[in-house]
């Protein structure tokens, strides 16, 4: 997997398969995803990308709550 970011346009792309041709993509929220022929995710283009960076690691960073 191949992870790049373009400042310019604030886009995080995550390339899953480089070998597989992209036939189509899915606009999804902030997020793109590029499909080969059957329909399986080659690409992910993460729009805003620090934001979704920044709610990841808040995320992240929170504690489990354990229900009891």
């Amino acid at each position: 997997m191949k992870i790049k970011y373009s400042r310019d346009v604030d886009i995080l792309t995550l390339e899953l398969d480089e070998v597989t041709s992209i036939d189509h993509a899915e606009h999804i929220g902030q997020t793109i995803v590029h499909l080969s022929p059957d329909n399986q995710p080659v690409l992910i283009e993460i729009m805003k990308a620090r934001e979704f960076v920044g709610t990841l690691i808040d995320a992240v960073m929170q504690s489990d709550v354990v229900q009891g």
